[in-house]
């Protein structure tokens, strides 16, 4: 399912596995799996059985309780789950919550099927992430206590939930069928557009509300040299924008607080059909060939303006070819072609975005982004330092064709702008995970990544700055609204220009020390080279290498089991920046520079322990 509302919306506490499928994954997810898949395995059957108690505690009065029961039969198992987390924060007014609640059953109808029910409830509560405005503010402020800035948007209130139920039939010995059914729904409200005379108001609420139900199902069948999947994915959602002005201090026409400035509902149908297919050519090589087709069908009426109705059908093919080698039992080489694809939204295609002074107009125009990703690797298993090791090394080319973008950059809203498939971009790069064996005295993991992210095509980007007097110095072209000069625009071409916000280096390195058979002392270092925070590569961000040490203890006592652990993030309290954006003159002073970037600096050393025990 699609999530709008953060990175992370998934109980932490509920993940039994993930997986990332690399380059573009269109061919078995769809619409927006661009450049890859995560996916997320949350726990089940019977080594959830029994029942678990849990209490951390950490910095910046971060605390979390966890309780779980579960059973497990012959013909059946589920478990329960509810944890609740709440932290202080390091910033000025960021105080958040979060509860869940999670649950499995599985019932086992014979030998050959079952019948899983779950759920995941959700709801969360969080005010300022900590912005600051340019690095003189990151340095002399960096929790963000200054009255005179605040985050665009604050004080989220997201309620979640995710009901689904499947049917696993085994049709023979290598033959299965699987049906999902599910629904998901988001429900989220929060204020954005920090009025610039009291930053502590905010002009416009947002309550924004999405459900998507859809059906999927896979019938998978193999012999000797042949394996082949057929699957059905089938969509039904529904999204609601709704929001009403709170304060109309310096808005231009027609304003009023309590007035509705949105209110939106976009219905999206998909019907897709994919499959695949492998093939055992030798006793050395195997061969696959995926496939999929979407019927995208998206219609939106708008109850405000009615100018902003419409519809859009998009039918978007996705494939893959790939092909794995074994040069020896220990020793692979594979290769892979992918694609993928984004559609675009309602709201690039119709609606626009805005706030009371500024806006992104939409574009009916808009194709989908395209991907294309190449990749070549070797797996090998071997003895490194004594220790047995698994290697993948891959080179990687990914392209992607009309990538879809307000003309003034992907976190500016303004005037005279638009959204448009403002062009190309090609991420070149090397991976590598080198991963040792856990059971020895002593083992260690590595990977890194070089990436060489740059813009192929990007001839238009807006760079808008403030007019000066009202007026616009020579080579920049005033944007006006409602008689007023809003902006100078000014023109760049970005193509040869690095992607921003991608360091070109990545490397992460864990140490790990068995002492016995109940202590595991680790430390890790992470090291991220320098980046640029703008598109027109004019403000650089630094890098930096941060440490990190992790205590585990694990023991089992009178039939329990037993678990502590102790860590401490940014051992030697690195100051550095969690995020940093920009592409406007954000402080209005005519130009831009690294004081009209949008920072969040982190909050140094933090310290976290935690206890836990398994009945």
């Amino acid at each position: 399912v699609f999530e709008r509302t953060g990175r992370v919306n998934i109980d932490l506490d509920n993940i039994q596995s993930i997986k990332v499928v690399k380059g573009g994954a269109s061919y078995l997810y769809g619409d927006d799996a661009l450049s890859g898949a995560v996916i997320i395995t949350t726990k089940r059957g019977a080594q959830q059985a029994g029942v678990k108690l849990g209490a951390e505690a950490g910095s910046y009065g971060y605390y979390k309780g966890l309780g779980r029961i579960g059973y497990a039969s012959e013909t059946s198992a589920g478990h329960i789950q509810v944890s609740s987390r709440q932290q202080e924060g390091y910033y000025d007014d960021s105080a958040s919550r979060a509860d869940y609640a999670d649950g499995k059953w599985q019932y086992y109808l014979d030998n050959t099927s079952d019948l899983t029910f779950g759920f995941s409830l959700s709801k969360r509560k969080k005010n300022s992430h900590g912005s600051v405005k340019g690095v003189t503010a990151a340095h002399e402020d960096p929790k963000s206590e200054d009255p005179s800035y605040n985050d665009y948007a604050n004080h989220f209130d997201v309620d979640l939930s995710k009901f689904f139920v499947t049917y696993s039939k085994d049709l023979g010995q290598s033959n299965n069928l699987m049906v999902n059914a599910y629904q998901f729904s988001d429900n989220t409200e929060f204020d954005e557009n920090p009025v610039d005379t009291d930053p502590d108001k905010y002009s416009m609420a947002v309550d924004y509300k999405q459900v998507q139900r859809g059906v999927k199902s896979e019938y998978r069948a193999g012999g000797e040299r042949v394996a082949w999947m057929l699957g059905v994915d089938l969509r039904s959602n529904y999204y609601d924008n709704g929001g009403q002005y709170l304060d109309c201090t310096g808005a231009w026409g027609a304003c009023a607080v309590g007035d509705p400035f949105e209110d939106t509902r976009t219905d999206e149908k998909v019907q897709a059909g994919y499959g695949e297919f492998k093939y055992q050519a030798t006793d050395r090589l195997v061969m696959t060939v995926n496939g999929r087709a979407d019927h995208i069908d998206l219609d939106n009426d708008d109850n405000l303006d009615s100018s902003n109705n419409g519809s859009k059908t998009f039918d978007v093919w996705s494939w893959r070819l790939g092909g794995n080698y074994a040069v020896r039992s220990n020793f692979d080489v594979y290769a892979n072609l992918s694609t993928g694809f984004r559609a675009p939204s309602v709201e690039q295609l119709f609606v626009g975005s805005g706030s009371p002074t500024m806006r992104t107009d939409p574009n009916p125009d808009l194709k989908p982004e395209y991907s294309l990703n190449q990749e070549i690797g070797i797996r090998t298993k071997t003895t490194l330092l004594g220790m047995a090791t698994d290697i993948d090394l891959a080179l990687f080319q990914l392209d992607r064709k009309d990538h879809i973008q307000s003309t003034a950059g992907q976190y500016t809203t303004t005037s005279g702008n638009i959204y448009d498939n403002i062009g190309d971009m090609r991420n070149r790069g090397l991976e590598l995970s080198v991963l040792g064996d856990v059971n020895r005295q002593w083992s260690w993991d590595l990977a890194y990544t070089y990436i060489n992210a740059k813009y192929t095509k990007y001839d238009q980007f807006v760079l808008n700055t403030a007019p000066i007097g009202g007026t616009c110095p020579a080579g920049k072209t005033p944007v006006t609204s409602h008689g007023h000069v809003t902006s100078c625009a000014e023109t760049f071409d970005n193509a040869g220009n690095l992607v921003p916000r991608v360091p070109k280096h990545h490397l992460n390195f864990l140490l790990r020390y068995r002492p016995d058979d109940y202590w595991t002392i680790s430390g890790e270092m992470d090291a991220k080279s320098s980046y640029y925070a703008d598109e027109i590569n004019r403000v650089k961000i630094g890098g930096v290498t941060l440490y990190n040490l992790l205590v585990n203890y694990d023991r089992k006592i009178g039939g329990n089991q037993w678990s502590f652990f102790g860590r401490i993030d940014n051992v030697f309290d690195r100051y550095y920046y969690n995020n940093a954006v920009g592409s406007s003159d954000n402080n209005d002073d005519g130009v831009f520079n690294d004081e009209d970037i949008s920072i969040i600096v982190n909050e140094g050393r933090t310290y976290t322990a935690g206890l836990s025990v398994q009945f």
